[in-house]
């Protein structure tokens, strides 16, 4: 496993690459990627995308190009057909509680906590679809593939998971509604208890000039630390730069 920054995780497993929302670029948007730019091989051979939810530094467009116009991408139903006039051909929709399978891969989506509009929560027209997690299993291994999304408390029914991916910060000073926070992913870790954790979604991202300030070069390295002081005695919390490869244990069970 690769953590490629921000949401993007490099999956391989069950001789399949997955790459979860994937942002390869060193500008989305407003945002500056401040982290080194990845070189393509960090996404090269991607079998399959997962994508959580339809915002700009989620879905991102530019991004997904750099994959092909052939790649396969999962999107929750109801985004299919708007990105099918992107020029993707190849989208599946799944809605929560629906399954894919990709060899001998299974997708699952799960319910995610978070608004999905496009274009954010002050706008109603454009495209929509309710944001998702996934669990991927393969190879005697699942994984927790959160998203976006905040507390709710049918985490609890997940079992037997093996690795979860899940946010601990955003990109900006402070977080809206419908994410997670190094408190709340340990609560969520609490309730999930699997048995590795890898804290995503921080360090990152930020907007120009934003990124100097003091506040938010705090903001940039300490979420992952507080997240795995506060998880500790819930699942091993495997901290890892965005970029770099996580070096995954066994599954035992």
């Amino acid at each position: 496993m690769r953590f490629l920054g921000h949401s993007t995780v490099r999956l391989e497993t069950a001789g399949r690459v997955v790459l979860t929302d994937p942002v390869l670029t060193g500008n989305i948007g407003g945002l500056r990627r401040v982290v080194p730019p990845l070189p393509p091989e960090s996404w090269a051979g991607t079998d399959l995308v997962l994508i959580s939810h339809l915002h700009g530094d989620h879905l991102h467009l530019p991004s997904l190009r750099l994959l092909g116009p052939d790649i396969r991408i999962v999107v929750p139903r109801g985004a299919g057909d708007w990105l099918r006039r992107r020029g993707f051909p190849r989208v599946d929709e799944l809605a929560v509680g629906e399954r894919l399978e990709d060899g001998e891969l299974k997708v699952t989506a799960l319910h995610a906590d978070h608004a999905a509009h496009r274009w954010g929560p002050r706008f109603t027209h454009g495209p929509h679809a309710p944001a998702v997690g996934h669990l991927v299993e393969a190879g005697g291994r699942r994984v927790y593939v959160a998203g976006d999304t905040d507390l709710y408390p049918a985490m609890a029914e997940l079992r037997a998971v093996d690795v979860a991916l899940l946010p601990v910060w955003g990109w900006g000073p402070s977080l809206g509604p419908g994410h997670l926070d190094p408190a709340r992913a340990a609560e969520a870790a609490r309730l999930i208890r699997p048995s590795v954790t890898v804290p995503v979604h921080w360090g990152t991202l930020a907007v120009p000039g934003l990124a100097r300030t003091k506040k938010m070069r705090r903001l940039l390295v300490e979420p992952p630390r507080l997240f795995a002081a506060a998880a500790a005695a819930h699942t091993e919390v495997l901290v890892t730069q965005p970029g770099e490869h996580v070096e995954l244990p066994e599954v035992t069970r």
